[in-house]
């Protein structure tokens, strides 16, 4: 199930408390980069900048050489980088709701 199909569900069953959406990861995206390292290899790496600077990174690699395709090893590589913005996420929101400042 994609962040998406996530997010449609959260809104067909009217849950409005606060929340992070995945157009708000998206936002908080200003860069991303891909690195295919070291040259030969199947690792890809994607590196995140934030708005404000802060850098995340995901990874991917496959175990079979003859399976390696760069595209989709960026796409995987982008999702497991944008996982760890969730979670900075979360965690704000959290602290905004725990100290009553939304």
């Amino acid at each position: 199930m994609s962040d998406q199909d996530i997010e449609n569900e959260i809104k067909r069953k009217g849950l409005t408390a606060p929340r992070i959406t995945p157009e708000d990861i998206e936002d908080k995206i200003r860069n991303e980069e891909f690195i295919v390292q070291p040259a030969g290899t199947t690792l890809v790496i994607c590196i995140l900048t934030l708005q404000n600077g802060y850098t995340v990174t995901g990874e991917s690699a496959c175990a079979s050489p003859e399976n390696f395709d760069q595209v989709l090893g960026m796409k995987v590589a982008r999702k497991n980088a944008a996982a760890k913005i969730w979670t900075l996420e979360g965690y704000l929101l959290k602290e905004k709701l725990f100290f009553g400042e939304m």
